[in-house]
């Protein structure tokens, strides 16, 4: 039996994610429809995660996704926080506002997180996947013990196979061109820039587990090819990033179906680690500017609060709008809507 079809999928399709941007009725909506709806916890708190999993399970009794973040700690180094807050503080006056007079570590990493884990194990969804990283031997134990099937995201063969060991039954090929953070477990190691067709291949060769396809798969047609190359399923997230059921403000869906969408940038500024945004206010600001980035997430305590502060002013430029180089050819519909269109291109 296939990997996809021992979770009970009709489609090899897997919606990303994406914290901040997936909804539980995104998540529901997908899963109806045959494939892996996906809840992103990673920005959540405990009461936040509880809620949205009980209203994915109020509206699909079909197999759903978590994803949590594992990332190291921040380093605290405050005079590099100060030299970053001293280089926003024009922008913030640029809309009549003053920068934080600290940064704070907004996200809690789930490695050590015992409330998020008994949150998680209570709810059991069908598969719990990370980002950043693995989780520790018995947080894998446990989720086990639930008949989780249990996912991370690789960069690099390095980063699947620490997953492998680490007990991961799936590994997701993030390739470079995929929207949102890399998944790198070290953002200041060198980056490999694998593509998702590279990539995939090569864990599909060496890694000895199931692979997941992601990055700039936006059609059946994209689906088809990373299943020839031999994934198992693929993984979209910019693809349904315009849909109804998205979270995605209206500021963030004009870029997405504008020229924004032709010119992605990868970027540290916005969040303290490598991720590919649209092209905007805040990508413009990455003029090099590496050393001053303060460390994830302390640095994106920050973003969001120039993002709030230029939205009171009327400008929308400055969001975290997460897309992949396949953002030119997003499509505004239902998810519903999307996953038909997905099936019908996939048999062409």
């Amino acid at each position: 039996m296939s990997w996809a079809a021992n979770l009970g999928l009709e489609v090899p399709i897997i919606q990303a994610p994406m914290a901040g941007v997936s909804t539980p009725a995104m998540a529901a909506a997908v899963c109806e429809a045959g494939g892996l709806g996906s809840l992103g916890l990673g920005a959540a708190d405990t009461a936040s995660a509880a809620s949205m999993m009980q209203a994915v399970r109020d509206q699909t009794a079909r197999p759903y996704q978590v994803n949590l973040f594992v990332h190291a700690d921040p380093k605290l180094q405050p005079h590099i926080e100060a030299a970053w807050l001293d280089y926003l503080a024009p922008y913030f006056q640029r809309f009549g506002a003053e920068p934080p007079k600290k940064l704070r570590t907004i996200y809690d990493s789930f490695l050590g997180n015992e409330a998020m884990l008994e949150v998680v194990l209570e709810a059991a969804p069908a598969v719990v996947s990370f980002h950043f990283g693995l989780p520790d031997a018995a947080q894998v134990a446990a989720l086990k013990a639930k008949g989780c099937l249990l996912m991370a995201s690789a960069t690099c063969l390095d980063e699947a196979m620490a997953a492998r060991n680490a007990g991961m039954d799936a590994v997701v090929a993030q390739g470079y061109e995929a929207g949102g953070h890399r998944g790198m477990f070290d953002p200041d190691m060198p980056d490999s820039r694998l593509s998702m067709g590279n990539l995939t291949r090569l864990l599909v060769k060496e890694a000895g587990l199931p692979v997941i396809a992601a990055g700039g798969i936006m059609d059946g047609r994209d689906v088809r090819a990373a299943l020839d190359m031999g994934a198992v399923a693929a993984q979209m997230g910019t693809a349904f990033v315009g849909c109804d059921e998205s979270a995605a403000d209206d500021a963030y869906r004009a870029a997405l179906f504008s020229d924004a969408a032709r010119h992605t940038v990868m970027t540290r500024v916005i969040s303290g680690r490598p991720a590919r945004c649209l092209s905007n206010g805040f990508t413009a600001l990455d003029q090099g500017q590496d050393a001053l980035v303060a460390d994830y997430p302390r640095a994106y305590d920050a973003g969001k609060a120039l993002n709030q502060a230029a939205k009171s002013a009327g400008d929308g430029r400055f969001g975290a709008q997460w897309a992949g180089q396949g953002a030119p050819r997003a499509r505004a519909m239902s998810a519903t809507q999307l996953m038909a269109q997905l099936k019908t291109e996939l048999t062409l």
